[in-house]
């Protein structure tokens, strides 16, 4: 009986979309608040083992607006899909 191994975290990112296309996928979504596309700072890091498992979320993002100050988070997905966003 063989049993199938899980790829390392690393070569499943390489598999998917890279963190520069999960940031500009990040900016090219407005605001909650003011609806505005100006932020100050986005941090893209990859997800948790419990938001990929649980949300199928590949990447993290926390953005800062450059207008309100409103801080928001982002869950892609290996498409480039956004899985929640709040």
């Amino acid at each position: 009986m063989t049993t199938a191994r899980a790829a390392p975290r690393s070569v499943e990112l390489a598999s998917s979309i890279t963190k520069q296309r999960a940031e500009r996928i990040a900016r090219g979504h407005a605001c909650v608040t003011c609806q505005e596309y100006s932020y100050k700072k986005i941090t893209v890091k990859p997800s948790s083992p419990e938001h990929q498992e649980e949300l199928g979320e590949l990447w993290h993002v926390v953005m800062v607006c450059g207008i309100c100050g409103t801080h928001q988070e982002l869950g892609i997905d290996d498409d480039g899909d956004i899985v929640y966003a709040g």
